[in-house]
């Protein structure tokens, strides 16, 4: 796609204070995240996947943190952590990035359905919240390896899988899905 080019650091400083503990955290895990997506695209030309958009997304992604309660990674706002999604791409639609926003509200987990927020009673609108594009779902994918609580730790797959098997098997399935695609030629 062409568009103008953002500078994500300075949307990011907008909302985190720069040299902050947070926004250290933040910006560490977004790069992280990128990094893995970009590498992973790189090796995939026949997707035809949006680099930029890619790039940026990543880096955004997590942007609504700061308005959840997560003491542990130095975020002390009003609302609960699973909100950081939906929050946060209304941030980025504020700022003019409808697209950037998608990736915000898709990522959570391997993404929320409709019918998983109505039955888990989830303090989110009730609307699908599954990452639709390949992009989307290169990033929600890449996010599940790195935490914001453990900086210096890329997560395995059989991490990823055990965590993602508390929200039920569909969920572990569809991450397995994103690991054929993406990176086909890892150990499973």
């Amino acid at each position: 796609m062409n568009y103008k080019e953002i500078n994500t650091l300075e949307i990011i400083e907008k909302y985190y204070p720069h040299g902050s503990e947070l926004y250290y955290i933040l910006t560490k895990h977004s790069e992280q995240v990128m990094n893995k997506a970009l590498s992973i695209a790189n090796k995939h030309p026949e997707m035809q996947l949006d680099l930029q958009f890619i790039e940026e997304a990543a880096m955004l992604h997590d942007i609504g943190i700061f308005r959840c309660n997560a003491p542990r990674i130095h975020c002390h706002g009003p609302n609960q952590y699973i909100q950081h999604g939906y929050l946060g791409a209304d941030i980025l639609r504020k700022e003019g990035l409808p697209r950037h926003a998608l990736v915000c509200e898709r990522h959570t987990g391997v993404g929320l359905s409709l019918k998983t927020i109505q039955f888990n009673g989830l303090p989110l609108p009730l609307r699908d919240m599954l990452p639709l594009s390949l992009e989307e779902q290169l990033i929600c994918y890449a996010d599940k390896f790195y935490s914001k609580t453990q900086l210096l730790e890329t997560h395995s797959l059989e991490r990823i899988r055990t965590s993602l098997r508390h929200f039920g098997e569909s969920e572990v399935k569809r991450f397995d899905q994103w690991h054929l695609l993406f990176e086909p030629n890892q150990l499973v």
